[in-house]
């Protein structure tokens, strides 16, 4: 995965975000990316290797490992910063359409197009809807991958011992985990900063919400009465 090329999409929709989507994708990529790729991936190294039974029957490690670890942890963050970060690609599809008709419109007026590079983008209108629309859907897919995380591990604490009885081992066999306290610590790390940047969308579309419906309040007491 080229999570450089990612980062520099999700930049240019930096830009047009409030301070608390800033930060937000700040946690993102150092707490949550630069973990995975720097530190994670080596803790959990080559995992299945690594996994061992009190048993050489052929076959029972990997039914084993597999009836306990049905996707590795590693994958199934990558593939949470993935679906995390797909709505804000649809903010960085709008704003480079909401360019490309300015750009239009310059052309026909003779207007030099070079301030479009550095142009801000206020969150109102149509721009408003799409950006908070994909704060909505980051949060879904939080909730939605801590719950799966759960359900697929039967909790967040790495087991130091699984017992396995499906054939073809030839009866109930004790298998080791690697490093299971290091693992702990980093399962419990990525799902606190999780929870830290869902409380961040939380706080980002409420922040959205509660200034959207205070200019419409302003907008309707300044309109005169008859």
């Amino acid at each position: 995965m080229d999570w450089g090329s990612l980062q520099a999409i999700l930049g240019g929709v930096n830009k047009h975000s409030t301070s608390i989507g800033k930060i937000w994708l700040t946690v993102l990529f150092i707490f949550r990316v630069m973990i995975l790729v720097v530190a994670a991936e080596k803790v959990w190294g080559d995992e299945q290797k690594d996994f061992s039974c009190n048993t050489e029957q052929p076959g029972c490690k990997n039914v084993c490992y597999d009836e306990h670890f049905p996707i590795s942890h590693i994958r199934l963050w990558a593939l949470q910063l993935i679906f995390v970060s797909t709505p804000a690609l649809l903010v960085a599809m709008h704003v480079a359409y909401r360019k490309h008709k300015k750009k239009q419109e310059c052309r026909h007026k003779k207007i030099d197009i070079e301030d479009l590079k550095t142009q801000k983008f206020h969150i109102e209108g149509p721009l408003w809807w799409t950006y908070t629309s994909s704060i909505f859907f980051r949060i879904i897919f939080e909730v939605a991958f801590i719950y799966i995380f759960y359900y697929i591990y039967r909790g967040y604490q790495m087991p130091r011992l699984v017992k396995c009885t499906e054939l073809p081992c030839p009866n109930t066999v004790d298998c080791f985990i690697s490093r299971p306290t290091e693992k702990t610590v980093f399962t419990v790390f990525m799902l606190a900063v999780s929870g830290i940047c869902m409380f961040l969308n939380v706080l980002e579309l409420s922040y959205l919400v509660i200034k959207f419906c205070t200019k419409k309040s302003r907008n309707v007491n300044s309109v005169p009465n008859h």
